[in-house]
């Protein structure tokens, strides 16, 4: 179906949303691995059956950013497998030690990469382009968050606009959105007759686009207006693991300079993707999903507990989440145990592809047919 369809056709939406993670996006991967898998036996479709065509909105930050494009270019899931399992250590190309001062990594080979994949030509509005596509960056040099979709009824995407956004090419946002600093630099983007300078998507409030994305899909300025209810859009939310880093012997003289320099902006993006999740729980019918907190619990809606008190009833939409803790407690309960934390927890792993893909696979074992039953 072509995206001026799914915009205009008023039955129900379904919404996927991707969070950032580096090299553990093979986590998520292997979680729509087993999506499409399961959506093609319950559909009774074949091989040729994608995502793309379940999924009218999908949105990524940063390499789920890499995963929302290829998913919306109409590529299987396989050939997104091929591409991390055979890119995954080309992509993260050493750079020299005088450039370690600013980043970690090289981006020629990623550069290369992506334009080799997605194609030099084809542009935020190709139609090559099934579905609605939304990927978050950070502009730099305006301080503040881009979440940037191909929407053509968006106020950016005009073609008469001289910056119109539909004109920037996919393979460089895709780029920009995966700039993490300290390990890729950034990213410079002509808009109309402008440059702006990119970072990853992952240090705004982002890097979990899941809620923002129903916003985008709902809210009026953003003139898409699909309708809401729990029987009407479906958000499906795809971690690529967390990794909280618990230290109960901290004392307060421990957190010098260089202390809060490194858990800082992790800390903050670890709570900006729990907020995102937190919001999706709050205003959707939950049927998955790992605990948020002691407090609030998973807010999961059973046949026990229909729904709970809160700011909305009925809920907007029916919400899932699929992600995996990556600590030793959390390997543990995916049966898992022998895998080591620190291991699996770094946005570089690349050594350790497979144990990413064992996560996945374990994750995956979550996805029940009978979780979609709306919506098949």
């Amino acid at each position: 179906m072509p995206t001026q369809e799914r915009i205009a056709n008023t039955g129900k939406k379904k919404i996927l949303a991707l969070d950032g993670g580096g090299i553990r996006g093979m986590i998520t991967v292997e979680i729509l691995g087993e999506l499409e898998n399961m959506l093609r036996r319950e559909l009774d479709q074949d091989e040729d059956f994608v995502l793309a065509d379940y999924f009218d909105y999908i949105s990524g930050t940063s390499t789920g950013a890499i995963i929302a494009a290829a998913l919306s270019l109409g590529w299987p899931v396989d050939k997104i497998r091929r591409f991390y399992v055979e890119s995954g250590e080309k992509m993260f190309d050493k750079a020299n030690l005088l450039k370690r001062f600013k980043y970690k990594y090289e981006d020629e080979a990623l550069r290369e990469i992506l334009l080799q994949e997605f194609g030099e030509q084809t542009t935020l509005g190709s139609p090559e382009l099934k579905t609605l596509l939304m990927m978050v960056m950070r502009n730099a040099s305006t301080d503040s968050p881009w979440p940037i979709s191909n929407n053509p009824e968006a106020r950016f995407n005009d073609p008469g606009r001289t910056d119109c956004n539909l004109n920037i090419p996919l393979w460089q946002l895709v780029r920009a959105s995966t700039a993490a600093p300290v390990y890729f630099p950034p990213e410079k983007v002509s808009v109309g007759d402008q440059d702006f300078v990119f970072v990853d998507g992952g240090i705004t409030m982002y890097n979990n686009p899941s809620f923002q994305t129903f916003l985008m899909a709902t809210l009026e300025p953003y003139n898409l207006c699909w309708d809401t209810g729990e029987d009407r859009m479906l958000i499906v939310s795809v971690g690529t693991g967390t990794s909280p880093a618990a230290n109960l012997d901290l004392a307060p003289g421990d957190m010098n300079l260089l202390y809060n320099a490194s858990s800082i902006p992790s800390a903050l993006m670890c709570a900006a993707l729990n907020e995102q999740d937190l919001l999706c729980r709050t205003f959707g019918k939950c049927l998955h999903g790992d605990e948020l907190d002691l407090e609030v619990g998973d807010l999961i809606c059973s046949n026990e507990k229909p729904n709970f008190r809160g700011p909305v009833n009925p809920r907007l939409f029916t919400y899932l989440r699929f992600n995996a803790e990556l600590t030793e407690q959390g390997l543990s309960k995916l049966n898992l145990g022998d895998l080591k934390p620190e291991k699996v927890q770094r946005l570089d792993s690349v050594e350790y592809i497979d144990d990413l893909q064992a996560i996945g696979h374990a994750v995956a074992s979550e996805v029940k047919k009978g979780l979609f039953s709306n919506f098949l």
